[in-house]
């Protein structure tokens, strides 16, 4: 199944459901409108025609809605098998739709790798946000915590250096105290407090305090390192205003006592901004004094201590006392801080004053990076004027997005995969398709020449057949001249060549009737013991001829009539036994019959068969391997089904003790046209078909052949079918095959026999075949046993029956005490032989008289002949096997008058002289157009034969146009037009009609009958074939008057 015929088969299930959509919102509508159309008509009583109007102009609008969308869903599976299921859209568009599969997937997997990146990325980006604004945050924090402690320093010295005279700090105090409150600022590198002295205290205040106030631009201008500061070498500040020289400074920082934080430039605009503002205020980043590194000054106003909270900027100068600055080291304030953090070496920090946007001023770290993402975290130390940020980005490059590459390319991967599948199944099945398609194409041109063999063989089978009627009829018209004997053996000669030309064209006939599955078989009541004794006879004379002992023996437990096609279980035991008497030279061929129940109760007390237990006393094949493998028996010898209780099912055997097949040729000893070797074919004989229809005759019969062979040993053929009851009908008194039998056995009835057989197997048979007449046989292995049992019995016996081979040997015997000691009832004697030529001894030939010779095979006929001969109770023969009496044939179709239409001028002359040596008044007819004529009604005849290929008109149009006159009549008759004398004592016009074909096959049987015939016989037809197709048509006249 291609992807396309899974989407057709998808559409088709969507149609389905579609389909039951419709059907359910369609009944529940018209229940809706049916329940609407009642309520309505109950409330609106007084309009009841427009009511009915309307209501049905509504039910129509909407089913037809319905039906619209019905129609609609139907279209589609049509669309689906037209377009979807066809090999021209799998040719024009799957290639289209793998690329595309392809260019979609392709764009999947690089969708995904970008995903799959922007999602590394955005991991990243938040990982570094979260980094940087850690850092920032606790920067930022620390920074706010020594900006506190500083602003309440400013507090302290307004408290306890301005409001105390004297002063309670100096600067030792100043320096103890901060140093030991140090921890409370970890991000200071100092604390100094700068004291607002006007110029006119400028004296006063150096001589209090020692120094000289000292300028700090010198410094800003010629930095110094730490090592060559010397604060005695610094000029004092210029004469101004006002100054704010440092006196008190933590022990960090004591390196800028006295120094006017006025005069530097940094320095001043930072004081003035914080006495203004009443805040801490940052200076911009510069080299520190000694140390030259990068820091900051955060400056507060010390103010007196009666300054209002809302003081103007005038006022909080004019209050004001001094300044508090708080040195801070930006690299070693950041470093302090990366050191608390254990990813400190995951990213690079810098920190910027942003005051100026287009000159940032690096405050800490390296403008050397590798990556190119970067954070930017905004800094808040608590001045509005000066702007910080920090800027964070990883030390290392983004890792490769291996697990992007990877699910992009897997992806990838099983989209080509998949392609790759879907191009081989559309291929493969495109391939599939098309070899399907060529196959069909085979199928079309197989089944036209098997529709053209069955043609040619109807036409040559036809052709064979129609000259071969002649050959056959006029040698058994000729068998009834005067000839002389070998003339007599000639026309026998050639009929028996005629016949075995006919039965090779039959087997041919059924090949083909096999292979095409035209073979049927019939369905009627037969006596199955009536068939084995006529296959008996058929090939008693072979038997004969060759010595060769045949028996039958049929189960008491099989029932005598059965249903089922005795035509083909004849052909089947015809040809298992024709091969046995072809390839047997000694020894005997023993057919049996017997129920597949009685198998199966005998299996578990069976034993080894020896030779002296068989027939002949040859050894033979092993008959249990010939059905071992039947489905009917398992492994352990149990059945493996129930059969039905109406059905019969008989398991046949039929054991040889003939030449055997080869092992290399039995597995094809069922194949048609197959031989065991051309040696065989040469000597032997026979087209190699007969097993191979009888195993398919078998297997319509619902069951199974097999066989067991050893070469120079034997072979034993085994075959099972199964047939219905026919007793189960109720018996016709009039039966005439039961009236003969019941005849026959009373006949022998309440007779005793006794038969001297040592072998049970043949001995068996011998009990079988007098059982059937009646007659109770004991068995006995010695004539000495026979003569002492009838001395001491009670019973009479009326007959003796030795064997030949016990004959033999113990004859001389027997007659000497036979002689010696006379029985008062002396038996009749019997030899049982295999043959007419049976030695006797000398004693015969002194007045003793000569045992009676029964001919084996045993048939009930035959037997039953030959005992009413032997004790003189009659002559008479069962009517079964003799022709019936020529003056009820000549009363039965005495005065008939029959018409026999045919082409062929010898078919003609056979069917004539066949028909009237039964007294029939023949009229003959070489067309179909005639024969139309001759029977248009009214007319004399009582039947026709009409021959089917024709020229001008055949068998089937002829009958066609006869039975159209003949309708006609009858309703000329019904309706008075025509009387009924016109067709004598008949109410209505039917004449028989019978089919004379050459055709065996089914097809022209059935046309046969279609036309009009009334049934059919096949050519090379014989006189009793044509009289017993006719006669059931007509009653005898001992009939009539019963």
């Amino acid at each position: 199944m291609s992807l396309f015929h899974v989407l057709g088969f998808g559409v088709k299930i969507g149609h389905l459901f579609w389909m039951l959509c419709c059907w359910f919102v369609s009944w529940f509508v018209d229940n809706g409108i049916e329940d609407n159309n009642n309520n309505k008509s109950g409330l609106l009583v007084g309009s009841v025609g427009d009511l009915e109007k309307t209501n049905k102009m509504t039910t129509l609008k909407k089913k037809n809605f319905f039906n619209r969308i019905s129609t609609c869903g139907l279209k589609i599976p049509s669309f689906s098998y037209q377009f979807l299921g066809s090999v021209k859209f799998n040719k024009t568009w799957w290639r289209k739709l793998v690329v595309a599969w392809v260019v979609f997937w392709l764009l999947v997997s690089i969708w995904t790798f970008w995903y799959f990146s922007s999602q590394a990325m955005e991991k990243r980006k938040e990982t570094l946000t979260s980094m940087c604004d850690e850092r920032a945050r606790m920067l930022q924090d620390q920074f706010n915590v020594s900006m506190n402690h500083v602003q309440a320093m400013s507090i302290l010295i307004s408290t306890f250096h301005h409001g105390k005279i004297p002063s309670a700090i100096d600067q030792r105090t100043f320096s103890e105290y901060t140093d030991r409150t140090s921890f409370e600022r970890p991000l200071t590198s100092g604390v100094a407090y700068a004291m607002r002295v006007l110029h006119s205290e400028r004296e006063e205040f150096e001589r209090q305090q020692g120094w000289t106030i000292r300028r700090m631009d010198s410094l800003e201008q010629n930095p110094v390192h730490k090592d060559e500061y010397d604060p005695e070498a610094l000029e004092p500040s210029p004469v101004q205003e006002e100054y704010a020289p440092v006196i008190f400074a933590q022990d960090t920082v004591s390196h800028v006592v006295s120094l006017d934080m006025l005069s530097g430039k940094e320095d001043r605009e930072n004081v003035l901004r914080a006495r203004r503002s009443g805040k801490g205020v940052l200076t911009a980043p510069f080299p520190l004094i000694k140390t030259n590194r990068l820091g900051v000054i955060l400056t507060f106003a010390v103010y007196k201590r009666d300054l209002p909270s809302n003081a103007t900027p005038k006022e909080r100068i004019e209050a004001t006392n001094g300044y508090l600055g708080g040195v801070f080291d930006i690299e070693s304030l950041v470093e302090n801080l990366l050191q608390q953090l254990a990813s400190k070496q995951t990213i690079l920090v810098n920190v910027y004053d942003t005051t100026n946007h287009s000159q940032p001023i690096s405050m800490y770290g390296s403008n050397v990076f590798v990556d190119e993402l970067e954070r930017v975290s905004l800094l808040n130390f608590g001045d509005p004027f000066r702007k910080h940020e920090m800027r964070c980005r990883f030390k290392q490059k983004p890792p490769w997005p291996v697990l992007s590459m990877v699910t992009s390319f897997g992806i990838l991967v099983i989209a080509l995969l998949v392609a790759h599948i879907i191009h081989a199944t559309v291929s493969r099945i495109t391939k599939v398709e098309e070899d399907c398609h060529k196959m069909e194409q085979l199928k079309q041109k197989a089944e036209a020449a098997d529709v053209a063999k069955s043609q040619f063989l109807a036409t040559v089978s036809h052709e064979i057949r129609t000259p071969m009627n002649g050959v056959l009829g006029m040698l058994h018209m000729l068998m009834d001249t005067e000839l002389d004997v070998t003339q007599q053996d000639y026309v026998r000669t050639a009929q028996a060549s005629g016949k075995a030309l006919v039965s090779l064209i039959n087997e041919v006939l059924d090949q083909a009737k096999i292979e095409s599955g035209n073979l049927e078989l019939e369905d009627v009541r037969f006596d199955l013991r009536g068939i084995l004794d006529d296959v008996l006879s058929l090939f008693s004379g072979k038997s004969q001829q060759k010595g060769v002992e045949l028996a039958v023996y049929i189960s008491d437990r099989v029932p005598e009539m059965l249903i089922g096609d005795p035509g083909r279980f004849r052909q089947i035991l015809t040809n298992l036994m024709g091969n046995s008497i072809k390839f047997t030279e000694k020894g005997h061929i023993f057919v049996t019959v017997q129920l597949v129940e009685e198998l199966f109760e005998s299996i578990d007390g069976e034993t080894a068969l020896t030779p002296e237990g068989t027939l002949s006393g040859l050894p033979v094949a092993d008959g249990q391997r010939s059905w071992e493998n039947f489905k009917a028996f398992s492994s352990n010898g149990h059945r493996s089904f129930e059969p039905s209780p109406p059905d019969i099912n008989l398991i046949v055997s039929v054991e040889d003790t003939g030449i055997g097949i080869p092992l290399e040729a039995q597995s094809r000893i069922f194949t048609p046209f197959m031989q065991v070797g051309p040696s065989i074919s040469r000597t032997h004989g026979g087209t190699g078909i007969g097993l191979s229809i009888s195993k398919c005759l078998v297997g319509l019969m619902k069951g199974e052949i097999g066989f067991s062979s050893t070469p120079k040993v034997g072979s034993t053929f085994t075959f099972t079918a199964v047939f219905s009851n026919g007793m189960q009908q109720t018996e016709r008194k009039n039966d005439p095959q039961n009236n003969n039998n019941q005849l026959m056995c009373s006949e022998f009835r309440g007779m005793k026999a006794v038969v001297v057989d040592h072998r049970p197997a043949r001995a068996k048979v011998s009990w079988y075949h007098f059982q059937r007449l009646g007659i109770r046989v004991e068995v006995v292995a010695r004539v000495e046993q026979a003569l002492h049992y009838m001395k001491i019995g009670t019973t009479t016996v009326n007959m003796i029956l030795i064997e030949q081979e016990i004959w033999n040997r113990e004859a001389d015997v027997f007659i000497k005490k036979l002689q010696k000691e006379p029985l008062v009832l002396s038996p009749k004697l019997f030899l049982l032989a295999n043959s007419v030529e049976s030695s006797m001894p000398d004693a015969f030939c002194n007045g003793t008289d000569p045992p009676i010779v029964i001919v084996k095979p045993l048939r009930a006929s035959m037997l039953a002949a030959t005992l009413q001969r032997g004790l003189g109770i009659g002559n008479r023969e069962p009517p079964q096997h003799k022709g019936p009496p020529a003056l009820v044939l000549r009363n039965l179709l005495l005065g008939r008058k029959i018409l026999i239409v045919d082409d062929n001028n010898v078919n003609l002359r056979v069917a004539a002289g066949a028909l009237k040596k039964y007294g029939a008044d023949v009229v003959c007819a070489e067309s179909g157009i005639k024969a139309i004529s001759l029977l248009k009604p009214p007319h004399e005849f009582d039947a026709c034969f009409m021959d089917i290929q024709m020229p001008e008109m055949d068998g089937f149009e002829a009958t066609k146009r006869i039975r159209d006159m003949e309708e006609e009549m009858n309703k000329r008759i019904q309706n008075g037009e025509a009387l009924i004398v016109e067709n004598g004592n008949k109410t209505s016009w039917h004449l028989p009609v019978l089919a004379m074909t050459a055709d065996v096959i089914q097809a022209t049987h059935e046309e046969c009958l279609k036309c009009g015939m009334d049934g059919y016989v096949s050519k090379p037809f014989e006189a009793e074939q044509l009289y017993r197709e006719v006669s059931r048509f007509f009653n005898s006249p001992s009939d009539t008057e019963s």
